[in-house]
């Protein structure tokens, strides 16, 4: 369905006040109709939950005012995608940023809650596993702070980095859980959903006006559905937008499967669409486990590269514009597929010729390569999985057969 034309002189509720009274009193009226809890029986997660949903309703305001005026202005956004966003917990940053700390202490203190008590109950979002992912979140928040508009693009893991306890004196790896009992900072955008192929193979078609061009025909099919993480910047001068992207089925269960007895086969395309986004870096020593890791890295880099797309496109009406208003920074290896992806959709979905579409693609830039994984597979792995990338190069131009 296409998207509604921007409105921008649509209402606006006031900011809410940063006084300790205000805030005492929406702590109090969060903790009782959105946590549900009376305060006499509350315990320190309904406390935390509460003062986080306070905290979020005075970024909101800084971030819908900092997304308007990006539109208003017609400004130039940096996309920054990474397999990493190392953010870690943040409310005690948010409150930092936007000086709250003493206004929501103080209203803690008396509702006799202490604030350092519950920082340290907060869930560590660890969606990287070190300077990688810490980079990328340090970028975000800088160019927040710096009033850069951005977007940082990622996967919203179920299971980040892995927690360490001792056994027996061993040291044993256990999933982390950060999202079990849900994040208060995210909002899902059922909007923003896009639909990633895999496999499959490419076929020669031939439109109406009698020209022969390459059809990627995937066989299999995934959601890439968003999250959205505001992300402040130093006193709060920008909230740009962390979107994570999350896997899930097409069709979430097969019944007939499940209606003819095969009950855990019929949650099978279930299963396989949620390993992509389960756990983060998947162990590649099986050729299992290569093929999920090069299943992650496609999947965030076709589903962010459509999102900013469709996002220009709302904006400005068509993609002439597209290296003027958008600069995309590729954190690593990782999401080095989004530079082919880019060709593919603008090839196959927008029907661009392959000089114009090749002239808009050049908007990309990397941080310092490493030895990634993918770069130490064998290239039987990449080529079985990935041929349609290679067949669409090496089909569209003769210019192209180098790839």
């Amino acid at each position: 369905m296409p998207q509604k034309p921007i409105v921008y002189d649509a209402p606006i509720p006031l900011p809410r006040a940063t006084t300790v009274e205000a805030i005492q009193a929406e702590i109090l009226e969060r903790l009782i109709y959105s946590i549900g809890k009376d305060p006499i029986v509350a315990r320190p997660h309904d406390w935390l939950a509460a003062t986080i949903l306070t905290v979020r309703d005075r970024v909101m305001d800084r971030w819908m005012e900092s997304s308007r005026e990006t539109w208003r202005l017609s400004q130039k956004r940096v996309y920054y995608l990474s397999l990493e966003f190392l953010i870690g917990r943040l409310m005690r940053d948010a409150m930092s940023n936007v000086g709250l700390i003493e206004p929501v202490r103080d209203a803690l203190k008396n509702l006799n809650v202490d604030l350092g008590e519950l920082v340290n109950l907060e869930p560590d979002a660890a969606l990287g596993n070190g300077g990688l992912g810490r980079l990328a979140a340090c970028f975000l928040e800088s160019m927040s702070s710096v009033n850069i508009p951005a977007y940082g693009y990622g996967i919203r893991y179920v299971h980040g980095l892995f927690r360490q306890e001792m056994s027996e004196g061993w040291q044993v790896e256990l999933p982390e859980e950060w999202l079990t009992h849900g994040n208060p900072w995210e909002f899902e955008r059922r909007e923003s959903a896009y639909e990633i192929g895999f496999g499959g193979s490419v076929e020669p078609v031939t439109d109406p006006d009698g020209t022969e061009r390459q059809e990627w025909r995937p066989n299999d099919h995934v959601m890439a559905v968003a999250f959205d993480t505001p992300i402040v910047g130093w006193r709060g001068a920008r909230v740009n937008t962390l979107r994570l992207w999350s896997a899930q089925p097409i069709d979430p269960i097969l019944l007939d499967k499940f209606n003819s007895g095969d009950h855990i086969g019929a949650l099978e395309e279930s299963a396989r669409a949620e390993a992509i986004t389960r756990v983060l870096y998947p162990a590649d020593s099986t050729a299992a486990g290569q093929e999920l890791r090069l299943r992650q890295e496609f999947f965030f880099s076709s589903a962010s590269l459509q999102d900013i797309i469709r996002r220009h496109i709302q904006h400005f009406g068509d993609l002439d514009s597209l290296p003027d208003k958008v600069a995309i920074q590729l954190n690593d290896t990782h999401p080095a597929i989004s530079i082919c992806e880019m060709m593919r959709i603008l090839l196959d979905i927008h029907g661009l010729e392959w000089d114009h579409a090749w002239k808009l693609s050049r908007g990309f830039s990397a941080t310092p390569i490493t030895p990634c994984c993918p770069r130490h597979w064998k290239a039987g792995r990449w080529l079985s999985w990935s041929g349609c990338c290679r067949d669409i190069c090496r089909s569209s131009t003769p210019s192209m057969r180098r790839c």
